[in-house]
């Protein structure tokens, strides 16, 4: 039977993210592990001008503002199962290689993420980073609906 030492969860702040967080908070306090919070924002480059909004003003604030907010759910949820907690905030790339480097980084064994569940055209064209871990992630994938 394997069991997780270290879990890795992905959160955007959203309240789908917000049930994965406690989901991996609850199973790390069964396991006895560590958890790690992650946000991970992309760089957001807009396809006229080609430029990062991470290099207009305001925007790094925004962001630390936003991930501050995310993470400090995680840390409540951990707290409150007296679990072993850390976080990290991430800005640029692509959020799903972010999330894989960010576990292997820290040895992760489990990496929890929330499904915002969109189907059909959406699905599609929206992409999903959860699906793009599942596909690249040799790390075993919890994922919360």
């Amino acid at each position: 039977m394997t069991v997780y030492r270290h879990i890795l969860v992905a959160t955007d702040g959203s309240r789908f993210s917000a049930r994965a967080v406690r989901a991996a908070a609850g199973l790390a306090r069964a396991l006895g592990a560590k958890l790690t919070a992650l946000h991970v924002v992309a760089p957001y480059f807009p396809a006229a001008s080609g430029r990062a909004y991470a290099s207009l003003s305001g925007f790094r604030r925004a962001v630390e503002q936003e991930a501050r907010h995310a993470l400090a759910a995680s840390d409540t949820a951990a707290r409150a199962r007296g679990v072993a907690a850390s976080s990290a905030s991430i800005v640029g790339g692509e959020p799903w290689q972010a999330i894989l480097r960010a576990a292997r980084a820290r040895r992760c064994d489990l990496i929890v993420m929330a499904s915002h569940g969109r189907r059909g055209l959406a699905g599609l064209l929206l992409g999903s980073e959860t699906s793009k871990v599942l596909t690249h992630s040799k790390i075993p994938v919890l994922v919360c609906r």
